[in-house]
Parts: structure tokens; sequence; C-alpha cells
């Protein structure tokens, strides 16, 4: 009796070889890529002022509504944060600098596993997706209230 998973008698198989390992820069490759549009695109907002007028669009949801959204100040944000003023970068969206803890977590976990060879794989449970999304509907409803205005930009 042949093993489980072997093929049937007389059929044939082609094998296959195994892919050749990375090399350690290949691997590095896409987290320091990405580490490097991020460093590009905070080095952006820190020269480029989000507080003076038209350099950056408004955000349609509070032109036309009024209403702040969970991005609203997270240009300033990103400004201020890029500026090393972290109180002001939590003032203008404190769930943006929250974010930006969260990445950074994340990318050096990132970079630590490539450097070891070991895959990345970030699988997020249902439950949480359906968390960060009470997160981000409460701290909206809450920064419009007149009680949350502290969390306004």
């Amino acid at each position: 009796m042949s093993p489980p998973g072997a093929p049937w008698p007389g059929s044939s198989v082609p094998s296959v070889p195994p892919a050749p390992p990375r090399s350690r820069a290949r691997r590095l490759l896409a987290p320091v890529a990405t580490l490097a549009g991020v460093v590009a695109a905070f080095a952006y907002v820190g020269a480029v002022d989000p507080n003076e007028p038209g350099h950056y669009p408004v955000c349609p949801l509070l032109r036309f509504t009024g209403v702040y959204c969970p991005g609203c100040g997270g240009l300033r944000s990103a400004h201020a944060f890029a500026h090393g003023d972290l109180p002001a970068a939590l003032g203008a969206n404190a769930l943006a600098v929250v974010g930006y803890g969260v990445f950074a977590v994340v990318a050096v976990l990132w970079l630590v596993r490539a450097y070891r060879g070991v895959p990345m794989r970030l699988a997020v449970p249902p439950n949480w997706w359906w968390g960060i999304g009470a997160v981000l509907a409460l701290f909206t409803l809450v920064r419009n209230l007149p009680f949350g205005s502290a969390l306004a930009p």
C-alpha cells in the first residue's frame, strides 16, 4: 500500500524544484521602500504647511456638511508630528497620531521579520475590523458634538 498523498501507480507527477531562497536585500526591498515612501510623504507635509490655505484640498465632507470626518485635521497633525510638536499633533487629530504609532510598530515588525527571512502575515480577524470601524464612528460622533470639541481640529 502506498503512503497517503503518493501518486497513483503508473502515473507521473512532474517534480517541481523548490524556489531558491531570496537574498536579504531582496527581502528588505518592500519594507524599506514602504518606509521611504512614508518618510517622503511626511517630509512633504512637513515642508508644505497645511495651515496655509490653498496648498491642499478641503475635506469634501466638511465643506458640504460641516461635519468633521475621522481624517479631518490629519494633514495638520502630520505637519505638527513632522516638526516634533506632539501636543499640536494630538490636538489636530489624536486618532491619526495613534495610527502613526500603530504603523511604526507594524513597520518595525515587518523589517525585523524580513531581515530574519520570516514572511510577514498580517491577518486581522473580522471582529477587529468591526472594532476599528466602531472606534472610527465613535471618534467621528464625539468630535462633532459640543462636549467633544477638544477632539475637533
